[in-house]
């Protein structure tokens, strides 16, 4: 069956934009595309009671500890969070979040019924010395080697992947070259051809690479982009506006 299209609102460490609870927002699911939020911590329960579909921007592994400023998947799961992101690119370089970090995370997520999304990327460094491939396929197989593949194709696949070539994502810089379409389809078709058997054609990957209004429909109708991690356009309702109606576009028949 074809991969229904997920566009994802990373919102980082910014409030709700505004509008976000209108009835028509854009950051309602569709019935074509799914989209979801990720919100900071402290506004997930009222977009959750607002009947927006949450996600957190991270998650500690463990239930419960001393792990000051932490929140555990537990605690994630209870305020009505349907996924959290693991291993994002901003954690990975800021709390030093490591592979098998990442992959406990995914595999604590999953336990308790929440959607990990997984995100794997490579910096500038690596891929002009020609290494992204061997990055990527490390940071991958570091987290499926934690988990029970038969169980994951038996949830249908109940796990995504967010490729995040950090050479791409401007963060506002507007001298950052921007990744091609074929250049994003090139690194999600490798990494689709590194993932198990039983869920290689049901697996999301999304592209989190800097997708805008501009660039959404060329990147989407790329055979292994599946929708998108969306960063600083996601905090502009009118322009995610767009990349979902790019994605809702190409849904249809």
């Amino acid at each position: 069956m074809p991969r229904t299209k997920l566009i994802a609102a990373n919102w980082k460490m910014f409030p709700p934009p505004e509008g976000w609870d209108a009835m028509d927002s854009p950051y309602r699911a569709t019935d074509d595309v799914d989209v979801m939020i990720f919100a900071p911590f402290v506004y997930l329960k009222t977009c959750v009671a607002a009947g927006l579909r949450m996600g957190a921007q991270c998650g500690h592994h463990e239930p419960t500890g001393a792990h000051t400023g932490c929140v555990s998947m537990a605690m994630i799961a209870s305020t009505g969070c349907e996924t959290v992101l693991c291993g994002h690119s901003e954690r990975r370089r800021d709390q030093g979040e490591t592979d098998e970090f990442v992959a406990a995370q995914a595999k604590a997520a999953l336990t308790l019924g929440l959607f990990p999304i997984v995100c794997i990327g490579e910096t500038a460094n690596e891929r002009s010395a020609g290494k992204a491939h061997e990055v990527i396929e490390r940071q991958l197989r570091t987290v499926i080697d934690h988990l029970d593949v038969s169980q994951l194709a038996t949830r249908n696949s109940q796990l995504a992947i967010a490729y995040e070539p950090l050479w791409a994502i401007s963060g506002g810089d507007p001298t950052k070259p921007a990744a091609k379409p074929s250049d994003a389809q090139e690194m999600h078709a490798f990494i689709r051809s590194l993932l198990p058997e039983p869920i290689q054609k049901e697996m999301l990957i999304l592209y989190g690479g800097s997708m805008k209004a501009e660039n959404a429909s060329e990147l989407l109708s790329q055979p292994d982009v599946d929708g998108g991690l969306v960063g600083g356009a996601s905090l502009k309702p009118e322009e995610f506006r767009a990349i979902v109606e790019a994605a809702r576009t190409l849904e249809q028949p």
